[in-house]
């Protein structure tokens, strides 16, 4: 009987009366209310009964119809069922456009009361739908990209991050001061345009990978002044280099700081720079000469050697104040505070019993965890571990492990599996 009914009144694209849908509505068979549901010609009260549904896959054709009444979409933005919020969240965003958080229209109004109930959903996926359709909209409602571009989860904040033009640089400032999660500061970073007091304040992070974006974005503003405080500091952080090298606008006085202490393979492409007066790219010739010159002499061989020579004095020291009971956590502290990171690695290696490169490999991966696990192991204290984490991992705020109710933030057999990571 149901197959005569779908067949009947579906078939051709027959026009169903307001008492036929209202019979499909209520028939027991679940295809013919699902068919049903599918209908965008339906009345919005034969929408809106279908919206309670008992049968989720119903309500989902519902939420993804866009006939459905907004009261109906209110409805299904609190739905149990994820699918139904997911598809609502993909059909209502879309509508988002012209909405404004003060609207007194009430079908705007209740459409974008069920936006900020998607907005506020534990699951993150649906969060996800929305930030990626409303990401690049120029009338987006403000309230709600500001509540993404807030979100926990990155995969949510991200793309509005980067793209959404309503975002201010109010909004963007108040983000970066108020400790953003992980990728936050890279995701605006990469943003089509970064004024400068944007960029000015991710500078002035401990962000590392974030002020690499940044520099590698030819579209972001970074003053000269900004610029070249980010060249004192890139002495030790590689990762800058190349991206310093490259930017658009360099002062002579930056170039030539850069030749002095960035690699070989990127010492030519500072010489050959166009954007230099003839009396700076003299000067960086000259420093860049004579850095070859330096390097030609000395030679690969030799400087490997000499890495590895400084590498085992520092086991050595280590291996000698361990064996006369005088390597502490205070003598390993003032090596970090110094700048020595070949004993720190040595020290840490030594008090932990374990060969240097696990603890080399914790540092050039910049694993957390694993210089947490590290730590416990050689016996020091979890204090400890958040500066090392700071200064030998140049991790920023944001991603740093801090103490649990005064402990470590692992378990032990959590730290025995980075130990175990490590060495394999």
């Amino acid at each position: 009987m149901a197959a005569k009914i779908l067949k009947r009144l579906f078939g051709l694209g027959k026009t169903l009366t307001y008492e036929q849908a209202r019979e499909l509505a209520a028939d027991s068979d679940q295809q013919v209310r699902f068919q049903l549901a599918r209908r965008e010609d339906l009345r919005p009260e034969i929408l809106y009964f279908l919206a309670n549904d008992a049968a989720p896959e119903v309500r989902r054709c519902v939420a993804a119809n866009p006939s459905a009444p907004p009261h109906a979409d209110l409805r299904l933005a609190a739905d149990r069922d994820e699918a139904v919020r997911r598809h609502l969240a993909g059909k209502i965003s879309r509508l988002a456009p012209g909405l404004s958080d003060d609207d007194q229209d009430r079908v705007r109004h209740m459409t974008y009361e069920a936006l900020d109930l998607l907005a506020r959903d534990q699951v993150a996926n649906v969060r996800q739908i929305l930030a990626d359709t409303l990401k690049d909209m120029l009338d987006a409602p403000p309230g709600l990209i500001r509540r993404l571009a807030r979100d926990a989860e990155i995969a949510v904040a991200a793309p509005v991050l980067q793209y959404s033009p309503v975002l201010t640089d109010e909004d963007l400032l108040d983000i970066i001061a108020n400790t953003p999660i992980p990728g936050a500061l890279a995701a605006i970073s990469r943003r089509a345009t970064v004024s400068f007091p944007v960029t000015d304040a991710i500078c002035a992070t401990d962000d590392i990978g974030a002020i690499a974006v940044l520099l590698e974005n030819p579209s972001a503003q970074i003053r000269e002044e900004t610029l070249d405080n980010l060249v004192d500091r890139a002495v030790e952080i590689e990762e800058w280099h190349k991206p310093l090298v490259k930017r658009p606008q360099l002062s002579a006085r930056t170039a030539q700081k850069l030749a002095r202490f960035v690699a070989a393979n990127l010492l030519q492409a500072l010489a050959d720079r166009r954007d230099l007066t003839p009396e700076a790219a003299q000067a960086v010739a000259q420093v860049v000469k004579r850095r070859i010159d330096e390097m030609g002499a000395a030679g690969p061989a030799k400087a490997e050697a000499k890495k590895a020579a400084d590498e085992a004095t520092a086991v050595t020291r280590a291996r000698a104040l361990k064996a006369a009971g005088q390597l502490d956590e205070t003598g390993i502290d003032t090596a970090l505070s110094g700048g020595e990171y070949n004993f720190v690695v040595a020290a840490l290696a030594e008090l932990a019993c374990l060969h240097p490169e696990v603890v080399k490999k914790a540092v050039s991966t910049q694993s957390a965890k694993g210089i947490v696990a590290v730590v416990w192991k050689a016996g020091l204290s979890m204090a400890f571990a958040v500066q090392l984490q700071g200064k030998l991992l140049h991790l920023p705020s944001g991603r740093l492990l801090h103490a649990r109710q005064g402990g470590f933030p692992l378990s032990p057999d959590e730290m025995s599996w980075q130990i175990d990571f490590l060495e394999g």
